[in-house]
């Protein structure tokens, strides 16, 4: 077996997500035979640092042999099981670590399939809590230029020109509030008060607002002061309005706290969570909320006061003991605090980008780096030049079109690190900019 036999066999029969299939006329498919550590290897032996963490979802490395271990060991006693009536240890300790490392207040854990099934989740219970007590509220705002996901809900919150303007019909109704324009102080209070005239205008319509918190990530690793968090969710008690906190990227460590709330010092109503949930394993996601919310649907038999939602593998008990695996990582090598050297390092190899003329700018939150080129037409596609010109120095980016960004699994070294970064300088010289 080899990767043009596999590469052959794909296209025949597979359709890949966010890729126009034509383009692999010329471009090659990558098969991947293994993963260690930081590393992907193809059929031939050549090895790739993942340096986006395989779509921002991988945490201690591929084939982690810790999460291996927990998984195979699982699979011994119980695969699988419906949540409807039933439960397993491993949803019941996983839960119970949620909420006892989440913010004060979120007692409550609702468990989906992945991060877009979590986000409809999360409206859904916003929309029905209010109006189990007799408020209608159609409306969600979210910031400009988020992304939450590509099912249709997720999509009408989001603010991704091309996926509201293709889909639109089929969109619920929403709104969008500026988010802040950078990382400073008042670019955040700016944001908070643009929300606030909003609110004053139409806050008794809304159910809820939906942030990333600290960095939007499709939208650009775009990112922002944590005193917005702090600001808006003031403003969201005072009219009544559910937060919602989408921390399906930045979760689990990744802007340099266990949650991204943390920093603003919050308790959102609806805290999302996926990704690295499972450290990069196998599919879960979970909504986080308040007693409040669950005590406005909890009564006597009255299926319409009764949450309604379900998926088959809810709760999946392989998915829970990758979960459970994962936390126990971070309470036994005290991650977070490791990180703090990894994110220093990252700000000294950000540094080596600020000669280039068409750099537009150079920002990190915690773990997450980006570097942002302007200059460029979208036709260009620069964003796919400098993933392939990566490749060939065995890096895996996947620039967000002229936003490269890094976000590398926590086990890398400092000396993998400077690769990465070296291979991104190179790519940036050889378009001559």
């Amino acid at each position: 077996m080899n990767n043009r036999e596999i590469s052959s066999r794909d296209l025949n029969v597979l359709w890949h997500p966010c890729t126009q299939m034509k383009d692999h006329e010329t471009i090659p498919i990558v098969p991947i035979a293994k993963g260690d550590g930081v590393y992907l290897e193809d059929f031939e032996g050549n090895r790739t640092i993942d340096a986006i963490s395989s779509w921002w979802v991988n945490l201690f490395g591929h084939c982690n042999p810790y999460i291996n271990a927990k998984v195979i060991e699982q699979l011994s006693t119980l695969e699988h099981v419906i949540l409807a009536g039933f439960t397993h240890e491993g949803i019941v300790r996983l839960s119970e670590r949620l909420v006892k490392l989440s913010p004060e207040g979120l007692t409550r854990c609702f468990y989906a399939d992945n991060g877009s099934s979590a986000i409809e989740v999360a409206l859904k219970m916003s929309y029905h809590s209010h109006k189990n007590k007799a408020q209608e509220r159609g409306l969600f705002v979210s910031l400009s230029e988020s992304y939450h996901g590509e099912t249709l809900g997720a999509l009408s919150v989001g603010d991704v020109a091309l996926y509201k303007e293709t889909y639109e019909p089929l969109l619920i109704q929403s709104l969008q509030t500026p988010s802040p324009k950078n990382q400073s102080i008042e670019a955040a209070l700016d944001a908070a008060k643009s929300f606030e005239r909003l609110l004053q205008k139409r806050g008794h319509e809304i159910a809820a607002l939906i942030v990333e918190p600290l960095v939007q990530g499709a939208g650009g690793m775009k990112m922002y002061h944590p005193i917005f968090l702090s600001e808006t969710k003031r403003l969201c008690e005072h009219y009544g309005v559910h937060f919602i906190a989408d921390e399906i990227l930045v979760g689990f460590g990744r802007t340099g706290s266990m949650f991204a709330c943390e920093q603003a010092d919050i308790t959102p109503d609806f805290l999302i969570l996926s990704k690295g949930l499972t450290g990069g394993y196998l599919p879960l996601s979970v909504v986080l909320t308040t007693e409040a919310v669950y005590g406005s649907f909890y009564c006597d038999y009255n299926p319409a006061r009764s949450f309604l939602h379900s998926h088959s593998y809810t709760g999946n008990a392989l998915a829970c003991a990758a979960a459970n695996a994962t936390l126990d990582i971070f309470e036994s090598d005290d991650v977070i605090k490791n990180n703090r050297v990894t994110m220093d390092l990252i700000a000294q190899e950000l540094k080596r980008f600020e000669k280039f003329l068409k750099v537009k700018e150079v920002r990190q939150c915690g773990m997450i780096a980006a570097i942002e080129l302007e200059g460029f037409e979208p036709s260009e596609r620069i964003g796919l030049k400098i993933h392939q010109h990566c490749m060939k120095n065995g890096v895996l980016i996947r620039p967000l079109g002229s936003v490269i960004y890094v976000m590398t699994p926590y086990v890398i070294t400092s000396d993998e690190l400077k690769t990465v970064f070296s291979a991104i300088e190179k790519a940036i010289e050889s378009i001559d900019i």
